[in-house]
């Protein structure tokens, strides 16, 4: 099986060293962006969902229109939308890309973000609310006649749509979170589950509760992990960008300890971080305790060489989509282009060429 490389699509260049700087929306970063990432050999890029920033929709249709191949992965917070009026947003998006949108499902970890945008569920209702959710938008893109639904957050009458996904049977849908809640809502649903770099023996026993859930549904989902690549020409200088880079998270948190993040994912992120510094090849964890772990913080630190081999550990048992976003996100989106990618997807190439052999023999 081939291998999705995804990156990282925002209206302004910003990251953990970088402070936002210009407008919150600017066309001409989001062109040059998308550009970058089709130019570098990505597959797809993720489009952020942040209560305070521009809307997703409208980013990754700009995107589209300067890119020819490149796909959008939306994030999309089920409950602020109705699910019948998301599935016609996303529909017709579908459309107008031609074909290149996909859907990130995320429940939210965080009361408080949550409530920014006037949502008071706790965790375990805004998974409820996600399953019942995602039932409704797969029949809004699949059901040939209108159809009724009544559960525990919505009741609708008769909907039925003419806009209708370009993909077939529909839009691809992606979610992540670490929490049992997380699992058992999504496993019924989900095409890929999106997860963070953790350990690949930590990894491995995820993928296995996911998708011993995912079988009771008849389903066989695909994963995600997504790391943060810190490049060198060589080992020690490598390691010396990455240690700068955790010096300037410090800095920039003024000697203050992060909090600890509501959601489970993050947890699990520190509580990796807590155990040791290094995992497998080159998994580095400092930069997620110094961030507080809010998203995607573990890095991989090596030569491109090195970093290629421990993406590609993460392809071998079983993520078929590696997520990768730097610190510097243009200049790096152009590196990884240049340097990782190609040594990715020929190792992965020689692992499907190599499994060829073996069912041949």
């Amino acid at each position: 099986m081939s291998v999705e490389i995804a990156g990282w699509l925002a209206p302004r260049i910003t990251s953990e060293i970088l402070p936002p700087a210009g407008l919150p929306f600017d066309k001409e970063v989001i062109t040059r962006t998308a550009r970058v990432h089709e130019q570098g050999g990505f597959d797809t890029v993720l489009v952020g969902y942040f209560t305070n920033a521009p809307d997703g929709f409208l980013i990754a249709a700009h995107g589209s229109t300067v890119t020819e191949r490149l796909r959008f992965l939306i994030a999309h917070r089920p409950g602020f939308v109705s699910p019948t009026v998301a599935a016609r947003k996303f529909a017709t998006l579908d459309q107008l890309t031609d074909g290149r949108v996909s859907i990130h499902l995320i429940s939210g970890g965080n009361d408080a973000d949550q409530a920014k945008d006037g949502d008071h569920l706790d965790h375990a209702g805004r998974y409820r609310r996600t399953d019942e959710y995602t039932s409704v938008l797969r029949k809004v893109w699949t059901e040939e006649r209108p159809f009724s639904h009544r559960g525990e957050f919505y009741d609708i009458d008769k909907a039925w749509s003419e806009i209708r996904c370009i993909q077939d049977p529909h839009i691809p849908i992606y979610g992540g979170g670490g929490s049992d809640a997380a699992i058992e809502c999504l496993a019924p649903h989900l095409d890929t589950f999106m997860l963070w770099g953790e350990p690949l023996a930590d990894t491995k026993a995820f993928m296995d509760r996911v998708r011993a859930a995912a079988a009771v549904h008849g389903r066989t989902p695909s994963f995600s992990v997504s790391t943060r690549p810190i490049l060198g020409r060589t080992e020690a200088e490598a390691w010396e960008r990455a240690r700068d880079i955790l010096e300037r998270i410090k800095a920039s948190h003024h000697g203050r300890e992060p909090r600890r993040p509501d959601n489970v994912a993050s947890q699990r992120l520190l509580d990796v971080a807590a155990r040791q510094e290094v995992y497998d090849r080159c998994l580095w964890t400092p930069l997620a305790t110094a961030s507080g772990a809010p998203g995607n913080s573990t890095a991989l630190v090596g030569t491109p060489e090195t970093v290629a081999a421990a993406m590609v550990d993460y392809y071998d048992i079983g993520a078929t989509t590696l997520l990768i976003r730097g610190y510097d996100p243009l200049n790096d989106a152009e590196e990884y282009g240049r340097e990782l990618i190609p040594r990715v997807r020929e190792l992965v190439a020689q692992r499907v060429r190599d499994r060829q052999v073996v069912r041949a023999g």
